[in-house]
C-alpha cells in the first residue's frame, strides 16, 4: 500500500495547503505533482509512490509541527536577517520604513514599480543572473505562471500584480540548472517556503541571495477571475486578465479589472467598485491565509506593498510601501534616492502600521477566534504568535460572519458559475457582514472617545 505524504495528510486534507509548492521541489521520490483541486486552488497531489520520509512537509509554511529552530517568522528571521538593527513584533526585523515610487517604472505597473526597480537593479549591477516572477503563461486556463527573467526587457514585459494561484512547484526544479545567482518575487508564505528550504539546504542560500516580499492581502481562487470576468461581461472564455488598471486621475483605490472575450476578441472591463469589496470580505480566499500572522512579509529582504495612507493613496498612479530588512536592500533604496531613480518618504512608525491597520486588525488580533474555530473542528495548527489575543463578542461575530463567506463565495461559484445568481446568493450574508463590520468600528470608536478598553 503506497504511503500517503505528510504535508497532503496534515497540510493539504487540512485545507491549509497555499499552493507554493515547495514540497513538490523537495519531495525525493517525485511522488507530488501540482494540480487544480474543485475550488480552483492549486495544490499538490500523489502521482507516484511515495517512500514517506517526511522531506516534503520540512519546507511547507503550514507544518503544524516544526522544528523549533524554525518554528516561527521569528526563528527565521534571527537566522537569515541577522543584521537587520531594528524590530518590532507587527513587522519583523527591519532596517527602513518608506513610502514612494520608481519613475521610470511606476506608469507601467500595479503600484509604484518598485518591484520592477529592485528586480532591475540587483540585475544590472551584477547582483543576480535571474529573476523568478510571476509571468503570463500560454497554458490553456492557466493565465499567469511563475517564469524566469535574465534581463531587464524581460521583466518590464510583465511588471503588474496577478491575482491568481501560481505555485514555485513548477519553476523551482529549474533553480539548479540555472548558472549564476537567483532573485525569487514571492508573498509572505512563499517567502517563508523558501526560507525553509534555505534552512535545510544551505546551498540554495547562495543560489537564492535575495528575496523580494510582496506584501499580501490574501490569496484568491482561480474563481475570483471568473466571477470578475462575468461581471465585467465576458460571456466566452477569456485571455489576459488584468487585476489593477490605473486610473491615474482618480485615487489609488480606484482601479478597474479587465480582460480580453477570447470568442469576440473584444475588451471588457469593470471598476472594482462596482465589484463590490472583494478583500474585507474574504470572498473566494483561501482557507490557508486565516491562519497567516505575516502581514508584512517578514521574512524577505526587501517588503514591497501599497501605501494606503494619506497622503499616498489619493494619487492613482501608485505609491509603494518599503520595508528594508538586509544591508543590500538599503542600500539598493537609498542608491536608488542618490541617483534620482526613486522619489521617496521616510514614514514613520505610526504611519507604518496605519497603512496596514485592517490586515493587522484581522490577521493578528482575529487570529485567536479563528484557531479556537479549528480546533473545535479538530484541525491542528501551527504554532502562532498572535493566538492568545481576546476580542469582543462584537469582532467574534465579524469574524465568523467573514469564515461563513469565504466558504460560501467558493462553494456558490462551483455551482452557479454565473455571476447574477452568486450575487444573488451571496447578497444577504454580505449585508450581514456590512452591518456587523460597521457596528463593531462604531462601537470600538465610540469606546475610544470614552477612553473605555
Amino acid at each position: 500500500m503506497a504511503h500517503i505524504p505528510e504535508v497532503i495528510s496534515k497540510v493539504v486534507n487540512q485545507d491549509l495547503c497555499i499552493g507554493c509548492g515547495l514540497c513538490v521541489y523537495k519531495c525525493p521520490s517525485g511522488a507530488l505533482k501540482m494540480n487544480w483541486n474543485e475550488l480552483g486552488f492549486l495544490t499538490p497531489q500523489l502521482t507516484n509512490e511515495c517512500n514517506n520520509n517526511g522531506d516534503c512537509i520540512t519546507v511547507c509554511p503550514f507544518n503544524p509541527e516544526p522544528e523549533n529552530e524554525v518554528k516561527t517568522e521569528n526563528e527565521l528571521a534571527e537566522k537569515f536577517l541577522i543584521d537587520a538593527i531594528l524590530h518590532h513584533p507587527k513587522i519583523g526585523k527591519y532596517y527602513g520604513i518608506y513610502a514612494g515610487y520608481a519613475h521610470e517604472y511606476r506608469l507601467t505597473s500595479s503600484s509604484g514599480g518598485l518591484a520592477t526597480f529592485v528586480s532591475s537593479e540587483l540585475l544590472e549591477k551584477g547582483y543576480i543572473n535571474h529573476v523568478i516572477s510571476v509571468k503570463e503563461s500560454h497554458k490553456p486556463g492557466q493565465y499567469y505562471e511563475y517564469s524566469i527573467s535574465n534581463s531587464k526587457d524581460e521583466l518590464l514585459a510583465f511588471s503588474k500584480t496577478r491575482y491568481f494561484p501560481v505555485t514555485l512547484g513548477t519553476i523551482l526544479p529549474e533553480v539548479h540548472k540555472l548558472k549564476g545567482k537567483i532573485a525569487i518575487v514571492g508573498v509572505g508564505c512563499f517567502i517563508k517556503a523558501i526560507r525553509l528550504a534555505q534552512h535545510r539546504d544551505p546551498e540554495l542560500n547562495e543560489k537564492i541571495p535575495f528575496l523580494i516580499g510582496i506584501i499580501c492581502g490574501g490569496l484568491k481562487s482561480r474563481f475570483y477571475t471568473e466571477y470578475l470576468s462575468a461581471k465585467a461581461g465576458a460571456t466566452k472564455k477569456i485571455l489576459q486578465p488584468q487585476y489593477r488598471i490605473k486610473n491615474i486621475e482618480s485615487s489609488a483605490g480606484d482601479y478597474s479589472f479587465g480582460c480580453i472575450e477570447q470568442e469576440t476578441n473584444s475588451e471588457k472591463t469593470i471598476r472594482m467598485k462596482q465589484a463590490g469589496d472583494m478583500w474585507g470580505t474574504g470572498l473566494f480566499k483561501s482557507n490557508a491565509c486565516d491562519f497567516c500572522e505575516d502581514v508584512t512579509t517578514e521574512l524577505a529582504d526587501i517588503s514591497l506593498g501599497d501605501a494606503w495612507i494619506n497622503p499616498y493613496h489619493l494619487d492613482g498612479k501608485g505609491t509603494n510601501l518599503i520595508v528594508t530588512r538586509t544591508v543590500l536592500a538599503e542600500k539598493l533604496i537609498n542608491d536608488g534616492i542618490n541617483q534620482k531613480k526613486l522619489s521617496l518618504d521616510h514614514l514613520s512608525l505610526d504611519q507604518f502600521l496605519a497603512s496596514q491597520k485592517g490586515s493587522f486588525n484581522h490577521r493578528h488580533t482575529g487570529l485567536s477566534y479563528r484557531i479556537k474555530e479549528a480546533k473545535q473542528n479538530n484541525k491542528n495548527i501551527p504554532p502562532k504568535r498572535f493566538s492568545q489575543e481576546k476580542i469582543t463578542f462584537d469582532f467574534a461575530i465579524v469574524q465568523w460572519l467573514r469564515r461563513k463567506i469565504r466558504q460560501k463565495s467558493l462553494i456558490t461559484w462551483l455551482k452557479t458559475r454565473d455571476a447574477t445568481n452568486f450575487d444573488t446568493d451571496m447578497k444577504a450574508h454580505l449585508k450581514m457582514l456590512k452591518i456587523a463590520t460597521a457596528f463593531y468600528h462604531f462601537k470600538k470608536s465610540a469606546f475610544k472617545k470614552l477612553h473605555i478598553k
